[in-house]
């Protein structure tokens, strides 16, 4: 038999006795199996008897001089190994030629049982997931940021695809060789419009439901009024539109933090705030330490968790429309977020901001009617602050109650913030109607009229290079100017210093700043159907076109095929912080339409020119007394002198004149709708119409209406 298994029968163990088994049953399937239940793996004896059942079992043919029933000549012997004392030696069952089934197995499982033992594992598997999620911190601030990032990209792919069928589709419009016809641009222009739209409202519900940055994110975009009106009218839900923590996450952020919680920092701490913004919330409450009524302002408890995250997810998002549609040039909103958000998140960065501002403007006092509440302790998510009692600063119903000129209070909103600009260059980069209070003049108050105009938030503040102010200045005199061919050349020097602005491009940069269609010059045709262009800003707002003719003049700009693309690539090559000033140059437009004034919208223009002319002046002074340091006293520097002084003093006489004749007939105005109101309505309906609450206020107009 040990012969027949090709192994040689002297002193040979059990274990080579099986692999020789083994070795000779290898090409028979099903065998080995059968021969470990016969045997166990490594048996201690086998006897003749059990290796010849186990072949007839296998059907392996067996000499007849050995199946004889009888046993070998000798039993094969393993050589002894004493048992372990945990394990018991294998016991081994007798299989007989004559038997004729297989051994016993196991029966397979049942599709019912196989079905309940998935289950089983998918609800122990969902168990698992569920206690890491509110044990474990990590996991589930990864499965969050694994939503969100999904959800922006899901919206991001969906725009990506439906600007990239509506372009297909506009590249069959018209046959080859020749233009489109007029149904032909409005059918392209209507599908522009009609994909603006859908991709604008997808991307703010993906916003909305990540809420934080993202909320942030679509602020700026409606804040840009240069992009298509379907996207910044879509995205203005945003400055309103976000949700508060509740009180008990903001308890446990300031124990974390501070180690105090809400009672013991404050006093009749409200719960429900006062204010809620995308990156913070303010309550109201009472100091515990000093007794007095302050706000409260707390950064969103989460934030913190996820702001590297989304940062990172935003980035790539703006990266992979960058490479789909390379013209499309998102790159600078992504980088302002990167440099501003940061600083945001640190309130300790917006108290020196605070107190950067009041100093800047402590030499005007008696002379302006800005006002910074004070700050009593700041912490990187948490600042309070003095309470102010007020409201919105376009709130036409609190000024007349109040007795406050709305003329008056867009004044000086204009100067507060040319102020900045110009001269201190400094300035807010967050201005919107909600960070702007109105209050009537309070007795520790130093403005000069019966009103203080309040400014918070004041987490993002810009630095303005001192070439790009002076310049900047410049630029928009040359604006204020009549058109020649001398401003025009002027009008195009600047542009090119302050943006990168070529002669293609200069009608965007322009349209961009004055909210209007671009003035006439040289280059262009000044008239159109019975109306003319204006040639300066003094004379925006004059009736010298109708809406109807502004609005097909708009219409005919919108058919250029490159307007889209100019636009990115406006949005690309100017500086940042152009950017953020034709921000501020839109929110003054806004604050003096919503206030319904009566002195003309270029009555704002005249007073930026006149903080302009300041600007430019104190550049020539400076620049003349370097000049004296390093030379001395020459014909060419007392040229310069007489030049800078005539100026200055052109500008400041003929503005002031400018200025006092509009105040006039502002007033005639106000005299003549009050007259209207009387005659309608009696007494009531006079004070009504002369404080702007019958005047028809119509939304903002982005520039150019982009579509």
């Amino acid at each position: 038999m040990i012969s027949l298994l090709g192994a040689s029968p002297s002193n040979m163990s059990p274990r080579s006795v099986h692999r020789a088994i083994r070795r000779a049953l290898s090409k028979i399937p099903g065998n080995e199996r059968q021969l470990h239940v016969a045997f166990g793996r490594y048996p201690t004896s086998i006897t003749s008897k059990h290796i010849i059942s186990t072949l007839s079992t296998c059907r392996v043919a067996i000499p007849h001089q050995l199946n004889h029933g009888h046993q070998l000549s000798r039993n094969i012997q393993c050589r002894p190994t004493p048992p372990s004392p945990h394990r018991q030696p294998p016991t081994f069952q007798r299989h007989h030629a004559s038997t004729s089934s297989p051994p016993s197995t196991r029966p397979p499982r049942t599709k019912s049982e196989r079905r309940i033992r998935r289950l089983r594992n998918l609800l122990f598997f969902l168990t698992l997931l569920t206690i890491l999620y509110y044990n474990y911190s990590p996991f589930r601030h990864t499965v969050m940021a694994t939503v969100r990032c999904a959800r922006l990209m899901e919206a991001v792919l969906m725009d990506v695809w439906d600007y990239k069928q509506v372009f297909a589709a506009e590249e069959k419009l018209g046959a080859p060789g020749r233009d489109l016809t007029d149904e032909e641009k409005q059918i392209r222009r209507q599908a522009r419009k009609d994909c603006h739209k859908r991709s604008a409202t997808r991307l703010l519900e993906a916003l909305k439901k990540n809420s934080g940055i993202y909320v942030k994110l679509g602020q700026h975009v409606a804040a840009v009024q240069v992009l298509p009106k379907e996207w910044t009218q879509t995205m203005t839900p945003l400055q309103d539109q976000c949700f508060p923590t509740p009180i008990e996450d903001i308890d446990r952020m300031l124990k974390d933090d501070l180690g105090l919680g809400i009672n013991d920092l404050f006093e009749d701490f409200q719960p429900n705030p006062i204010g809620v913004a995308s990156l913070a919330q303010v309550h109201r409450a009472i100091d515990k330490k000093t007794g007095e009524n302050v706000a409260v302002k707390v950064q969103h408890a989460d934030l913190k968790e996820f702001a590297k995250v989304d940062m990172v997810t935003v980035n790539f998002a703006i990266h992979f429309v960058k490479y789909i549609f390379p013209d499309f040039e998102f790159s600078w909103l992504g980088e302002e977020m990167n440099h501003m958000l940061p600083l945001e998140m640190d309130f300790t960065n917006e108290a020196l901001n605070s107190k950067r501002c009041k100093d800047e403007f402590k030499h005007l006092k008696g002379k302006t009617s800005l006002y910074l509440p004070k700050v009593l302790w700041a912490e990187k998510r948490c600042m309070v602050m003095e309470f102010i009692e007020g409201a919105r600063v376009d709130d036409l119903v609190y000024l007349k109650n109040n007795g406050i000129d709305r003329n008056q209070v867009s004044q000086e909103l204009s100067r507060i913030f040319s102020q900045m600009v110009y001269l201190n260059g400094n300035f807010h980069a967050d201005p919107h109607h909600g960070n702007l209070l109105i209050r009537p003049r309070a007795k520790i108050s130093s403005s000069p009229f019966n009103f203080d105009v309040c400014l918070l938030d004041h987490g993002q503040y810009f630095d303005i290079p001192d070439d790009l102010r002076v310049n900047y200045a410049h630029f928009w005199l040359s604006l204020i100017k009549k058109s020649s061919k001398k401003t025009t050349e002027e009008r195009r020097y600047y542009a090119k210093l302050v943006g990168n602005i070529d002669e293609d491009m200069y009608p965007f940069l322009e349209s961009a700043i004055t909210g209007q269609i671009n003035m006439a010059d040289e280059t262009n045709d000044p008239s159109y159907g019975s109306g003319n262009r204006p040639t300066s800003l003094l004379e925006l707002g004059t009736g010298s076109m109708t809406d109807n003719q502004v609005n097909k003049l708009r219409a005919a700009m919108m058919e250029r095929d490159d307007l889209i693309v100019s636009i990115f690539e406006l949005l690309r090559t100017v500086p940042k912080r152009l950017l953020m000033i034709l921000k501020l140059s839109d929110l003054q437009r806004s604050l003096d339409q919503s206030l319904a004034t009566t002195h003309g919208q270029n009555r704002v223009f005249v007073i930026v020119a006149r903080y302009c002319a300041e600007a430019v002046w104190q550049s020539d002074i400076k620049s003349l007394r370097e000049s004296l340091s390093q030379t001395g006293l020459s014909f060419s520097v007392l040229r310069r002198f007489a030049s800078a002084i005539w100026d200055y003093t052109y500008w400041s006489t003929t503005l002031g004149i400018v200025e006092y004749g509009m105040d006039m007939r502002a007033r005639w105005v106000k005299i003549t709708l009050w007259i209207h109101g009387l005659g309608k309505g009696g007494l009531k309906e006079a004070e009504d119409e002369a404080a702007g609450l019958r005047t028809k206020r119509d939304a903002v107009k982005s520039p150019l209406g982009l579509s």
